[in-house]
């Protein structure tokens, strides 16, 4: 397999585990908000996104203070 696919097959895999392991769990955010995750994206910019059930917008994974065990 060709180094690109690779590359590009191993950040596909990271990306579903993280879905997996992300959708639906209660997570409290670094301001405050807090709800279910209901989604996960990639940005290019910023790396995982999720969106929080009862909240408008997207946060940086990285704004996750607390998960769901």
């Amino acid at each position: 397999m060709p180094l690109v696919k690779l590359r590009a097959s191993t950040i596909l895999g990271a990306f579903e585990r993280a879905q997996s392991e992300l959708i639906g769990k209660a997570v409290v955010l670094t301001d405050g908000k807090a709800g279910t995750v209901e989604n996960v994206w990639l940005d290019e910019l910023h790396g995982l996104r999720v969106s929080i059930a009862g909240h408008d917008g997207k946060w940086p994974i990285s704004t996750i203070k607390l998960a769901q065990n």
